[in-house]
């Protein structure tokens, strides 16, 4: 009895007696299998090292705290009251005045950054321009921290240099109720940072804008106000917000410079939660750090899903 082949015989020709082979539809499949399986993993390698930088950095911390938050931390049985304490009280004032903070650090930059990004886009020969105020807005927006509260402190500090050149001058600003060590400080503070950060994100959104569309507004007869208020602006607007979203995060997340600037003396839920890491606990409030961890997560969370949202409008227009 014929062993099976994995060929089917049809009828050659005399010159070809073997053309009528036909390869059966099982032959090469483990190769083609295998070909799939490394196109697969060759696809999907690149975002691997991404993908543990999230799992590792991200997920399993914010899984640690969001557990953490409802524990109690003597003897680890599930509990509501780190919540509790959390959202009352001093705590909550540092949720409150961390907000306040976050929304004049975020509206006050986005205004200027917006008005000194299209000043770069409307200027004419602004190629040196632009590279010039994208490299100092890169170097900028990454100055924090420490260096940038002392900086700020022997410049606009009670005995700070520039405080006392104004003071020669005849008006001194701490007689007139402001002070780097209060929330006006520290939004003063974070414009320095804020403002490059908005030039660099929303930029490139207005270059996303078409030379067409204003083009097309002109030759219908509409002026410059016209065109950003029924075709520049609406396009812009989802970017702009975006953008001082994007802001809003980064002043509420904030630690190092208002922690340096104040010593704590302003309540901020970002400099209790670090007192809370650092060890200055109340006996049986171990846990209520990761409370109000968790409370800044969900903020930042609703935060980032509006942010994504107005990113995808923006995209439709901007492609």
């Amino acid at each position: 009895m014929p062993e099976p082949t994995d060929t089917v015989t049809a009828p050659g020709t005399l010159t070809d007696p073997g053309a009528g082979r036909i390869p059966s539809r099982h032959q090469g499949r483990p190769a083609s299998t295998a070909s799939a399986v490394v196109r697969a993993v060759a696809r999907y390698a690149g975002i691997l090292p991404f993908t543990a930088y999230v799992v590792l950095g991200l997920i399993i911390p914010m899984i640690a705290v969001a557990v953490g938050a409802f524990q109690n931390p003597d003897t680890g049985a599930w509990t509501t009251q780190n919540i509790d304490i959390a959202t009352h009280g001093v705590y909550l004032t540092g949720f409150r005045e961390s907000i306040i903070l976050s929304v004049f650090a975020a509206v006050l930059p986005a205004i200027f950054g917006l008005l000194i990004a299209y000043a770069i886009f409307t200027a004419k020969r602004a190629s040196l321009l632009r590279q010039v105020v994208i490299t100092m807005s890169g170097v900028f927006a990454n100055f924090g921290g420490v260096p940038l509260a002392f900086l700020f402190i022997t410049t606009l500090g009670s005995s700070g240099l520039e405080t006392q050149w104004l003071k020669d001058l005849g008006w001194d600003i701490y007689a007139g109720g402001f002070s780097l060590y209060s929330i006006t400080g520290i939004v003063v503070v974070y414009m320095y940072f804020q403002i490059p950060l908005m030039v660099l994100v929303i930029l490139p959104a207005l270059e996303g804008l078409k030379p067409a569309w204003r083009e097309a507004a002109e030759n219908l007869g509409a002026r410059s106000w016209s065109y950003w208020r029924y075709v520049g602006g609406p396009v812009l607007l989802p970017s702009v917000l975006g953008s001082t979203l994007l802001l809003f995060g980064f002043g509420l997340s904030a630690y190092a410079t208002a922690q340096a600037l104040t010593s704590g003396t302003v309540p901020l839920t970002a400099i209790q939660i670090g007192n809370f890491l650092s060890g200055n606990v109340i006996a049986g409030q171990g846990n209520v750090g990761q409370a109000l961890g968790l409370g800044m997560v969900v903020i930042i969370a609703v935060v980032m899903v509006f942010y994504v949202l107005l990113q995808r409008r923006a995209a439709k227009w901007l492609r």
